[in-house]
């Protein structure tokens, strides 16, 4: 029997009534609870479903929704059937749902809200291997003519009152389940082409699950703790986090809609969460914001804490040196005073750890928030290696680094200074796909990861870039286009940068504004503006942006530094397929999308009107 089969009957003989999870009610919006106790009942009925709805051992489920309880007892009612969940973000495209059930050969095919009822309706048709489809929000209007489709209570009601032949049946599914099974199925976002399923065992995540309890042993309270879940579970940094919570008894806080993160966080006031640096990038500006329009004694006395902060938590409490006494009285009489007070209005009062994973985020912005004890821990990990390769280690960890590997883990750096990776949360392989396997893991078995990094004298990883996404310009110059947009995502009026220069002369960007603050510098300065594509285009609005951009890359070699840029009038989306569902770049997307404006960046008669002093993104 797998852990994980026996994992909530455990839990619920420790916990009973005490609550396993947090969610908002779909009708009400307010706050419910789920006990460990209700969590394993639901579980019970969902296992006895799937396996009365035809599914068989490894066989695949699809699970299109946002995040919602339901998410969770579906993935253990497949484990005691030894099924595989395979989760769909709930943004996706008709295209990518239909590619991933047809891929996987899902039977069942879960969907959320009404949206992705939609869309599953519309994909059924195109895959065969789909028996019917299940919707989870009550709130779902079903169309007429609709044969096809179970309500989630519906479906749970199947579940009920088996008889002796099919509980024996359930038994032994969850006696047979192996280490090597798959445990879940979960596709790449596809960055640069077709999504590839990741096979992660039962064994890969136990491994995963052993590491991160040894480094989280000092951290972890299951009394009375509890974690916000934002990233989706589709997201496997989310699920593995959460996986953790539940193994160590964390209540887990399940985030329904992602617009509403900043008001959930105030509500849940999490202990813990995971998330990715945007989230921090707009705490940062909003902090900064709100100091510009205080007093100045306030900004002062900011400031004032913040270099405090600094000495005392990277200098001393990062080493886990004890800080001396000037320094720790002037911190705890800050505590009262101000940092309190700024986690408070964020909503982390009480914050014990925060994971931070799935892109870079600056220097500045990790040092600032651990001035204000906010314990960002940042990682690094992929799909492939079941989330975590490394993430800061408490005490000792260095700025500028992802951390040092967890401790099941082996890497080393191969050609091109590629981040090779070995040990046993390495997954099994992408689904039916042996080539695509045969190139991402070595005879040696270690897995390519198509990141660039190198490992620092005290065994931590310090990333550079993605393989796959390092320029080389005319010149024969190599640049990094995540550290120029994750330098020029920390400003307040940059929402969304794509840096070009491959193959290209010199480097230039195509740079999405915060049409908000944009809106807010034009009115006070009283820059008329009727529409978006007249403001981007002021040439007062490029002057002040291209003053920012210059400020930000006085560090760089010239060769590094972006010399042209356009602003433009709309947002990179997932729905235009210019963004992946985790919110990276498709930079072949863009290239082509914006290749007109892209050569009228590099024309003649352009670099002619910078010569004239002309505005640089004109």
């Amino acid at each position: 029997m797998n852990r994980f089969v026996e994992l909530i009957p455990q839990q619920c003989a420790k916990y009973g009534e005490r609550e396993a999870l947090r969610f908002r009610d779909y009708e009400t919006q307010v706050w419910s609870s789920m006990t460990w106790n209700g969590f394993g009942q639901q579980i019970d009925r969902a296992a006895g479903a799937l396996l009365m709805g035809g599914v068989e051992p490894q066989g695949r489920v699809c699970i299109f929704t946002h995040n919602c309880p339901e998410v969770l007892v579906i993935h253990f009612g497949a484990f005691y059937n030894r099924a595989i969940p395979v989760p769909i973000y709930a943004t996706s495209s008709k295209d990518e749902v239909a590619y991933i059930v047809n891929d996987s050969g899902a039977t069942i095919l879960f969907a959320g809200d009404q949206g992705q009822y939609d869309i599953a309706r519309q994909v059924a048709a195109e895959c065969p291997t789909l028996k019917f489809i299940v919707t989870l929000n009550p709130a779902v209007k079903r169309d007429a003519d609709d044969k096809f489709t179970l309500t989630w209570e519906e479906f749970l009601c199947t579940g009920d009152k088996l008889s002796k032949d099919v509980l024996a049946e359930l038994q032994n599914r969850k006696q047979a389940g192996t280490a090597d099974d798959t445990m879940y199925l979960i596709y790449t976002s596809g960055t640069t082409g077709v999504p590839k399923g990741v096979m992660l065992t039962h064994s890969n995540m136990s491994a995963a699950m052993d590491d991160h309890i040894e480094r989280f042993d000092t951290i972890i309270n299951d009394k009375t703790d509890v974690s916000l879940s934002f990233l989706p579970f589709s997201h496997v940094f989310e699920l593995g986090w959460t996986m953790v919570c539940l193994i160590t008894g964390i209540r887990v806080a399940i985030n329904y809609n992602t617009k509403e993160i900043q008001r959930a966080v105030k509500e849940v006031q999490p202990n813990y969460m995971c998330s990715v640096p945007r989230f921090w990038e707009k705490v940062f500006t909003a902090i900064n914001d709100n100091l510009q329009g205080a007093k100045p004694v306030v900004r002062m006395m900011v400031k004032q804490a913040i270099r405090v902060g600094k000495t005392r938590n990277m200098k001393y409490a990062r080493l886990g040196k004890k800080a001396p006494a000037l320094i720790e009285k002037q911190y705890q009489y800050f505590e009262k005073k101000v940092y309190s007070k700024l986690r408070g209005a964020i909503g982390v009062t009480e914050g014990k750890l925060f994971p931070t994973a799935g892109a870079m985020l600056s220097d500045n912005i990790t040092e600032f928030l651990h001035a204000v004890g906010i314990n960002i821990c940042i990682g690094y990990g992929l799909s492939e290696t079941n989330a975590s390769v490394s993430f800061f280690t408490e005490p000792g960890w260095t700025l500028g680094t992802v951390g040092t590997p967890i401790p099941s883990i082996e890497v080393k750096i191969g050609e091109q200074n590629e981040i090779l990776v070995k040990g046993p949360t390495v997954m099994k392989g992408y689904y039916n796909k042996p080539e695509e396997t045969a190139k991402a893991i070595d005879a040696d078995g270690w897995f390519h990861t198509g990141d660039c990094g190198e490992l620092a004298p005290t065994g931590e990883i310090i990333l550079t870039e993605r393989l796959k996404d390092l320029y080389k310009t005319s010149n024969g110059k190599y640049i990094a286009p995540q550290v120029l947009e994750t330098m020029l995502g920390q400003d307040k009026y940059i929402e969304q940068v794509a840096i070009i220069g491959d193959g290209r002369k010199y480097v230039s960007a195509l740079i999405v504004p915060d049409f908000e603050e944009l809106k807010a510098y034009a009115d006070k300065k009283h820059i008329e503006h009727g529409t978006i594509e007249e403001l981007v285009n002021n040439a007062d609005i490029r002057k002040m942006i291209e003053g920012r951009i210059n400020d930000y890359q006085k560090g760089l070699a010239s060769y590094e530094q972006i010399k042209r840029f356009v602003l433009l009038p709309k947002a990179f989306t997932m729905e235009s397929g210019e963004l992946t569902n985790t919110l990276k770049i498709r930079r072949p997307v863009i290239n082509k999308r914006y290749a007109l404006l892209i050569d009228a960046m590099y024309a003649a008669d352009y670099r002619k009107k910078k010569s004239n002093n002309e505005p640089a993104n004109n």
